[in-house]
């Protein structure tokens, strides 16, 4: 795992679209639209502009050679983004990334990490440590388990 930099855009783009796409079919149920509006921001150029976001720090972590997840996590210590490519599914690449980013949110001085996690996620995350926090929401397009850890 390593902080992303610019020059990882494109790859970034193709890991977050193939693993909503391919890896969240629980939470989009293979509807179109909600894949459409789901990978919208994850285009190469909108993918970019997560980079301008000061309050946003990226990670992608690699294996084989190439870029199989990618995190980001807000300062106030939400995780925002952990997906992992398909093709590296299963093969520890989503831990270390996610063992990554509470370890960067800890040297931030943050002492309870938050996220919002899919139907997909749910469990990992459960294995992982975190605990459900409340109800689900289902104010956004995809409906995210509330989710907190001490760290």
């Amino acid at each position: 795992m390593r902080p992303a930099i610019r020059a990882d855009v494109a790859a970034m783009s193709r890991v977050l679209t193939a693993s909503i796409t391919e890896l969240c079919a629980a939470d989009h149920h293979g509807d179109p639209a909600i894949i459409a509006g789901w990978t919208r921001n994850k285009t190469p150029a909108e993918v970019a502009k997560f980079f301008d976001n000061p309050e946003l720090s990226l990670f992608v972590a690699e294996r084989l050679g190439e870029i199989a997840a990618v995190g980001g996590v807000e300062h106030d210590g939400h995780i925002r983004l952990n997906y992992v490519a398909p093709t590296h599914r299963f093969r520890g690449v989503s831990k270390v990334l996610l063992a990554g980013m509470e370890d960067a949110l800890r040297q931030r001085g943050v002492t309870t990490g938050k996220l919002h996690s899919t139907r997909t996620a749910h469990a990992f995350y459960q294995r992982a440590g975190w605990l459900d926090d409340g109800v689900l929401d289902t104010s956004g397009r995809i409906p995210g388990q509330p989710m907190r850890k001490a760290l």
